[in-house]
């Protein structure tokens, strides 16, 4: 089981809740940290944009990426959301097996 930790950032905080509870009651995701008041600074359709958003810190595991992937574009609002995973290298192995855990493909 490879961790993942992935990056979403959101518009607002109410988008942020609605697709991190949904990540984890879809088993998709073992925990994620919403991170308030973010400012972001890119460039768009040409121009240079800022936003204030809140970042997801999505604890996850590889298997389940493209899944989430899938699920995180039905939800969230932006024509082309930041979807970015990390691998975890390391960390506290009874954290990292709690991941995987909490990820496992159900037949719900």
């Amino acid at each position: 089981m490879q961790p993942l930790l992935v990056l979403c950032a959101c518009p607002t905080r109410e988008h942020a809740q609605t697709i991190a509870r949904s990540l984890v009651e879809h088993h998709l995701a073992a925990c994620v940290n919403l991170l308030p008041a973010v400012q972001s600074i890119y460039r768009w359709q040409g121009g240079i944009e800022t936003a204030e958003e809140t970042l997801l810190l999505i604890k996850t595991r590889a298997e389940r990426l493209e899944e989430l992937k899938v699920h995180v574009l039905m939800l969230h609002p932006y024509e082309l959301p930041e979807i970015i995973a990390v691998t975890i290298d390391s960390g506290l192995d009874r954290y990292l097996q709690w991941i995987g855990d909490e990820t496992r493909a159900t037949d719900a």
